[in-house]
């Protein structure tokens, strides 16, 4: 029997659904979307299924003149859905929690909801799952085979098969279907690619040589990429000090399971032994901290910082709190040179906290000045 897992942005989806007519529950194709929703809703529709798509056109007045929400899961399959939904909406404007509509694609890739449904809905993001929910005695294994339900992490001989699996899919199907114009054999060479450079410096032109394409291209091609919750792209942060600063974006692999397929990591291979291994816990750490903070609904703006002269931060994150400086460290022994350069990082920024998070079993919390393991700081931040 499978172990039913609770999901940290449950509560955010049903706030949601109080506070707006309808909601959009996005993130990766296979990340758990169906099973939560299934959860809050019993009439549900699969609109990549054309006989779900005929039985909800028979049915709609039946539907939009009940008080039961509606789940339209894949809602991005089935375009012609965003208008209707739009034209119930108005027409019972202060009735909410009325539709539930799911998407493997980013909102950037679908015109429909900005265009049919702007101030109509709400937006949350659903990620795979995280040390958060898993429990902090998996987190080694949801590094190493990242946190798809079905890639690893609920049954460990799923990895690295189900990754591969996944990848093949999404360049032969979904990002075609997506608008994507690569053919799945350079999309392959594309993501193989920026899994080399996983962590570092964004260089759309060298990517673009190794291809054979141009600068133009490959930076739309990453736009389908960072839609199907694949890549993230994350952008320099821009401070107003007298150093020059990069101002390029650090790429990362979304999940470290697709990373390390990608990089031709066995089920068995020694994780601890790669070259890679800093950089691939530092995107882990990223994805844990961003994925917490959106399950609880803040508004967090994200970036990395780093002069010409060699100052840099891992993570630095805009709240309405203030500016706080993450530097990741995979070593369990952080020592006080780290913390120094770090903190004369936060003086630069002008950080109201400073965070260091490593493979600590000692964690410090102190107001503004933390060196804490991964697990410390999701609790408490």
């Amino acid at each position: 029997m499978q172990t039913v897992l609770r999901r940290a942005v449950a509560p955010l989806v049903r706030q949601r659904l109080r506070e707006f007519p309808a909601v959009a529950l996005v993130g990766p194709r296979q990340c758990g979307k169906t099973t939560l929703a299934r959860s809050l809703g019993r009439t549900y529709f699969d609109l990549e299924q054309p006989a779900d798509q005929a039985r909800l056109d028979l049915g709609w007045d039946d539907l939009v003149d009940r008080d039961a929400l509606v789940v339209l899961d894949e809602a991005q399959a089935h375009p012609a859905v965003f208008p209707r939904v739009r034209g119930a909406v108005d027409a019972r404007r202060k009735k909410n929690g009325r539709f539930l509509l799911l998407g493997s694609v980013a909102p950037s890739l679908m015109r429909e909801v900005s265009e049919s449904l702007a101030g109509r809905l709400a937006l949350v993001e659903l990620t795979p799952l995280t040390v958060e929910e898993v429990g902090e005695g998996k987190l080694d294994r949801l590094l190493r085979v990242g946190g798809f339900p079905d890639g690893g992490i609920l049954r460990p001989a799923s990895y690295p098969a189900w990754q591969t699996s996944y990848l093949s899919l999404m360049a032969q199907r979904d990002l075609p279907m997506w608008g994507l114009a690569a053919s799945p054999a350079t999309t392959d060479r594309l993501l193989r690619m920026i899994a080399a450079v996983h962590g570092g410096i964004f260089n759309a032109s060298q990517l673009g040589q190794s291809l054979g394409i141009s600068y133009h291209t490959v930076q739309s091609y990453l736009g389908y990429l960072e839609g199907g919750y694949l890549v993230r792209r994350l952008p320099p942060y821009e401070a107003n000090i007298r150093k020059r600063l990069v101002k390029s974006p650090r790429l990362y692999v979304r999940d470290t399971g697709l990373l390390h397929a990608l990089l031709g990591v066995g089920g068995k291979d020694d994780l601890a032994a790669k070259p890679w291994i800093g950089a691939s816990w530092e995107g882990f750490v990223i994805e844990q901290i961003l994925a917490a903070r959106s399950a609880r609904g803040e508004a967090v703006e994200a970036f990395f910082f780093r002069t010409h002269d060699g100052q840099e931060c891992d993570l630095v994150l805009r709240t309405v709190a203030g500016i706080e400086a993450i530097e990741i460290k995979l070593t369990s022994a952080p020592s006080p040179v780290d913390l120094a350069k770090l903190d004369a990082v936060g003086a630069l920024l002008g950080a109201s906290r400073t965070v260091l998070v490593s493979r600590t079993r000692r964690s410090v919390r102190a107001r503004t000045r933390w060196s804490v393991d991964l697990p410390t700081y999701l609790a408490h931040a």
